[in-house]
């Protein structure tokens, strides 16, 4: 029993101490921006405003029409960005457009 007990407190003990997942994707802005330029030939297509806990962050989708790569990025008001998607097979979405006259 004592065996068990030490076990799952090592490894809750371990859990505990590690860090989070996502800081392994955080550096300075301008750093993670060069990897993706350079990289994956991705450009800024949009970003905005994030509100979260009192703090404001931006949110921007970095893009590639040559790959068809993305990422989402946010950035903290102290210049450390996260990367927090990426992906594949990026496309824009066309809007409609509505022929006055017709009904929709």
């Amino acid at each position: 029993m004592f065996k068990r007990l030490f076990a799952i407190a090592l490894t809750f003990g371990m859990a505990a101490t590690a860090p989070p997942a996502f800081a392994q994707n955080c550096a300075a802005r301008d750093h993670i921006i060069s990897k993706l330029q350079e990289n994956y030939a991705e450009e800024l297509a949009f970003g905005g405003l994030q509100k979260t806990r009192g703090a404001q962050s931006v949110m921007e989708v970095w893009t590639s029409k040559e790959t068809g790569s993305y990422t989402v990025l946010v950035t903290n008001a102290n210049g450390i960005s996260c990367i927090v998607a990426v992906g594949t097979d990026f496309f824009e979405a066309i809007p409609k457009i509505e022929i006055e006259g017709t009904p929709s």
